[in-house]
């Protein structure tokens, strides 16, 4: 697998689409720390560490929902294994307005674009997420 997060996160669309209330994706440090950037800012409910059924270490993500409606409306991948995106603190872009959230990998760790932007640090932009 090339993009990690790419998968992860097509998963998560995929499994809205379907109205699936979980959903399980291969276990990584890296995927821990967007999932909990999204669990903070609200877009999931939260997640548990499992072992997956091949012994391997997974994540079962419980997906939220609003009236019968997911609440990540769009979630895009930014920074690609092929093209890395990084950019300054000033650089960071709001998604609608402030609605959205940009997740950014830092040198402080993996924060949302408003905390990237109080603890005045710049880095490649993972994703937006509204």
């Amino acid at each position: 697998m090339n993009d990690p997060i790419g998968d992860m996160l097509t998963r998560i669309r995929n499994a809205q689409l379907r109205g699936r209330s979980t959903v399980m994706t291969p276990g990584s440090k890296l995927r821990v720390w967007v999932l909990d950037v999204l669990a903070d800012e609200g877009y999931i409910r939260g997640y548990e560490k499992v072992t997956g059924s091949d012994g391997h270490p997974a994540i079962e993500i419980s997906l939220k929902y609003f009236d019968g409606t997911p609440v990540i409306r769009e979630v895009k991948r930014v920074s690609k294994p092929g093209r890395r995106v990084y950019l300054g603190i000033k650089d960071i872009p709001q998604v609608r307005q402030g609605l959205g959230v940009s997740i950014v990998s830092t040198s402080k760790g993996v924060m949302s674009d408003s905390a990237a932007r109080i603890a005045n640090v710049g880095g490649e932009v993972i994703c937006t997420v509204f």
